[in-house]
């Protein structure tokens, strides 16, 4: 089959898995996660062969421990199906009931999106997350993995989707592509697509965007701010910064720059430095920092830097209002933290650092789906329509206007003895309109 063979036959799957009941979409969830331990030794070898390949290559540590693939994380993908299913079904949830008129209502209800496009980077967990929220929300989806997890991936999908398919859906709600000229085809499918979801580097998704009349749900890069405050607890700070940085630093959401206010910079940044280097971590500090600490110079492009590796920018600063504007002029808008005992600066940083994801006195890491109970996430989306922060299970849904009525036309409406509209809001859901 072609590539627009296959997106015409996800096409038609979206349609039947749509109106897919949630006791089957559960059943399948279920297939998959027995599938997947079933399956382990084979998954685990095709893993192998794509971590000798890559390390052949020598590809990048921290790519690396991406594509890792192994016991571990098979077991916290299968948790994270049972996670999905413990999910109320996110299809077909009245969001808002109008009374138009006597025996005219008007319903918002909940409807999956149709046929989901998604180039992900070199993260096999990702297929069975992007997978099965694409199954739960009733959507068919298109995936095109990183050439590195070639093995991996042809795995996970071949069991993925002959397990839906055992347990009721349709033939084609899972499509690998694994060929590089896939993804400029996948582009023109703007009649069986409905939605492009791009993993990658900034210029990967700017590329996606420039080259696609599909809406495209963008992920840029993920350089996130832990700002120390003034009023920060010296220990909280230290915790706090030494998790945002180290706890797995080879993900959009780990910290990349520490901002330190002046105030607090002399007891805190020796703590700190202690901290981070015995976890491996480079420090490249600014002027400033360098006169309390020594550590490599920082240069302006480190403030523009994702890393995704042991190393992290720090920079001193004057005042809460500096943080800020540093973090607005130099973020991705993804995710950024602010440590402080006040919790009015603490509200007025998460009112004004302009990001997807704004914490107070936790870590970075924290902005996860799974983490956030939308049962794992296709990514982070750094885009103000739409979906914002983890895309989970409600990313992936948009509603339909549903109208009800007994022989109503608009001309009663329209003239000298025109009917009035009651706009009434209605306690029903759309079900009880259809008894």
């Amino acid at each position: 089959m072609t590539i627009k063979d296959r997106a015409a036959q996800a096409k038609k799957a979206s349609i039947l898995m749509a109106a897919t009941a949630a006791d089957i979409k559960n059943n399948a969830l279920h297939a998959i996660a027995r599938a997947l331990t079933a399956s382990a030794n084979e998954i685990i070898a095709a893993n192998q062969a794509d971590l000798d390949a890559a390390a052949a290559e020598n590809l990048a540590a921290p790519l690396l421990k991406r594509l890792k693939f192994q016991k571990d994380k098979i077991q916290e993908a299968v948790e994270g199906i049972g996670s999905l299913i413990s999910l109320v079904d996110p299809v077909g949830v009245t969001l808002s009931a109008t009374e138009l008129d006597r025996g005219l209502e008007l319903y918002k209800v909940s409807s999956p999106i149709g046929v989901i496009g998604i180039v992900f980077e070199s993260r096999p967990d990702a297929l069975v997350q992007i997978s099965s929220l694409c199954l739960k929300s009733g959507n068919a989806v298109m995936m095109k993995g990183g050439s590195e997890a070639a093995h991996t991936n042809r795995i996970l999908s071949e069991i993925i989707h002959t397990a839906g398919i055992s347990a009721g859906l349709p033939r084609g709600w899972l499509t690998l592509l694994e060929a590089r000229s896939d993804v400029s085809d996948m582009l023109k499918l703007d009649h069986s697509i409905d939605l492009i979801i791009p993993r990658g580097s900034n210029e990967f998704v700017r590329y996606i965007m420039d080259n696609t009349t599909i809406p495209v749900l963008g992920h840029a890069d993920g350089i996130c701010h832990v700002y120390i405050d003034k009023k920060a607890d010296v220990d909280m700070a230290v915790k706090v910064s030494v998790d945002s940085k180290c706890q797995y630093v080879a993900v959009c959401n780990a910290a990349e720059t520490l901002l330190v206010h002046r105030e607090i910079a002399q007891e805190a940044l020796p703590v700190l430095q202690t901290a981070l280097e015995s976890k491996g971590v480079e420090i490249r500090g600014c002027e400033e920092t360098r006169k309390i600490i020594a550590v490599k110079p920082a240069t302006e492009e480190d403030w523009r830097t994702e890393y995704l590796d042991l190393i992290l920018s720090v920079k001193i600063i004057d005042s809460m209002d500096a943080a800020i504007d540093h973090i607005n002029t130099f973020g991705s808008g993804h995710t950024d933290a602010i440590v402080t005992t006040d919790k009015s600066r603490g509200k007025r940083f998460m009112d004004k650092v302009d990001s997807a994801d704004v914490f107070m006195n936790c870590s970075t890491r924290f902005a996860d789906g799974f983490r956030f109970g939308l049962g794992a996430e296709v990514g982070i989306s750094t885009s103000k329509i739409h979906a914002r922060g983890p895309v989970g299970l409600e990313g992936l849904m948009i509603y339909k206007w549903r109208l009800v009525g007994d022989g109503h036309v608009v001309s009663d409406y329209s003239g000298p003895n025109a009917r009035a509209f009651s706009h009434k809001p209605l306690k029903k859901q759309f079900d009880e309109s259809l008894k």
